[in-house]
């Protein structure tokens, strides 16, 4: 095999050789004829590993309802990997109206893009349905499996991931409520338990879609949050995934703390999810402020400062995070500032929609440094090619014909892979 230009995206660069594969094809035509001393391009199409974001911001765009293509353009340029908005109050307003197809042309929209969906929450006591408030506990539970099981069988096959259960650390105790009355899902939470109440969550997500990948997620990441993720696994409660949440306002944590903390959940020996990431390109939010959305300042720009120490704090944030081989997915919380989550400058572009640094920073890690572009190769006199890259779906084309692959784990598989270009 003869490489005409190295490629661009080689995870070996970095170290990381559980990020990096190698696949050893055999190309042949529709015929079954090997394609010998044939020139070839490849390129990768989507990381195994999951660069996401909220795709909240383009649900009008795919219904039609505006236009945001540039918005989608940027937003299609770094991620893969969408978490969709399944809060119960916006969702389901009015009993029995859930907001399903408006949700499902979304999801499809982003489905017909190669992009991986994830449905957030099925099970939160906050922004809550208030009609439910009122229900005896049983009914109110009921109620609540009825909608897990609803949401994950009307969207099967489309979206592929959940968190079942969210920030359930605290939610038992969880008071403040901001028309003075106990949400259901609380008192639900205080009088099972925990546990029971995430067994049986996970269990009607689990009966509804067994393929989907079930996550339990928090903010709360101290050892509270330990304590109930050893109980459930010592109850034979399966757990696809432990979804981690780390809003920034008030700073970057930096390498070592971050690091530190991935090491203590990564014992549990299940895949982490770096689900809700923020950080800011603007001041600061207060070290004393104990619950972020106690910070309602009147504004809270963007500035130039910020923007730099934002590009930079968010490419360490990702390189440390490519290095674990715990972490499969992060997911950022927002790509723009318009509208975003307690208004802080969190985004990758202004409100505005113009770009901030962070944006090309990112870009140049997940589609360059990370990333096969598209490469020339010539098979051999066998049709036979060697394909290294980061984990991940790739294309091969040849003669207007082509065939997808993918490399799916670390080191060298060298056993030939037969692939057909139709």
């Amino acid at each position: 095999m003869v490489e005409e230009r190295r490629p661009q995206g080689d995870a070996s660069r970095d170290h990381h050789p559980h990020r990096a594969g190698e696949l050893v094809l055999r190309l042949a035509g529709p015929d079954g004829s090997p394609l010998a001393e044939r020139e070839v391009e490849v390129a990768q199409t989507r990381h195994a590993f999951g660069f996401g974001s909220t795709g909240f911001e383009l649900i009008p765009h795919a219904n039609g309802e505006e236009d945001a293509a540039a918005l989608a353009e940027d937003w299609l340029g770094v991620f893969d990997t969408a978490t969709l908005p399944f809060y119960r109050g916006d969702f389901e307003p009015r009993r029995g109206e859930p907001r399903t197809e408006r949700i499902r042309t979304a999801a499809r929209w982003f489905a017909d893009r190669g992009v991986r969906l994830k449905g957030h929450p099925l099970v939160w006591h906050t922004v809550k349905a208030p009609w439910m408030d009122a229900m005896p506990l049983d009914a109110a539970w009921e109620e609540t499996l009825h909608r897990i099981r609803r949401e994950v069988g009307d969207f099967r096959g489309l979206i592929g991931s959940w968190d079942v259960v969210n920030e359930a650390v605290i939610m038992p105790v969880f008071e403040n409520e901001p028309d003075g009355v106990p949400n259901a899902i609380s008192r639900v939470a205080r009088a099972k338990g925990r546990i029971p109440l995430i067994r049986e969550a996970f269990a009607a997500a689990r009966e509804t879609d067994p393929g989907a990948t079930l996550l339990l997620n928090d903010f709360d990441l101290s050892s509270a949050y330990e304590c109930l993720i050893e109980g459930l696994l010592e109850n034979g409660v399966r757990i696809d995934a432990l979804g981690l949440q780390t809003h920034m306002h008030q700073g970057y944590w930096g390498e070592e703390a971050m690091l530190a903390m991935v090491d203590r959940f990564a014992r549990y020996g299940l895949p982490l999810h770096l689900t809700e990431n923020t950080l800011l390109s603007g001041e600061l939010m207060p070290a004393d402020i104990v619950d972020l959305n106690d910070y309602q300042p009147e504004s809270w720009p963007s500035t130039p400062e910020g923007e730099a120490r934002q590009a930079d704090e968010l490419e360490r944030h990702y390189r440390s995070l490519w290095a674990h081989p715990a972490v499969q997915s992060i997911t950022y919380w927002g790509i723009t500032d318009a509208g975003a989550w307690l208004g802080a400058p969190g985004g990758f572009l202004r409100a505005d929609g113009s770009r901030k640094p962070a944006h090309d920073a990112l870009r140049s890690l997940v589609r360059g440094e990370w990333w096969l572009s598209p490469t020339r190769m010539r098979t051999d006199a066998e049709g036979v090619i060697r394909v290294s890259g980061t984990l991940g779906d790739y294309r091969v084309v040849a003669g207007g014909r082509a065939a997808e692959f993918a490399i799916e784990r670390p080191g060298t598989d060298a056993a030939l892979a037969p692939l057909t270009l139709r």
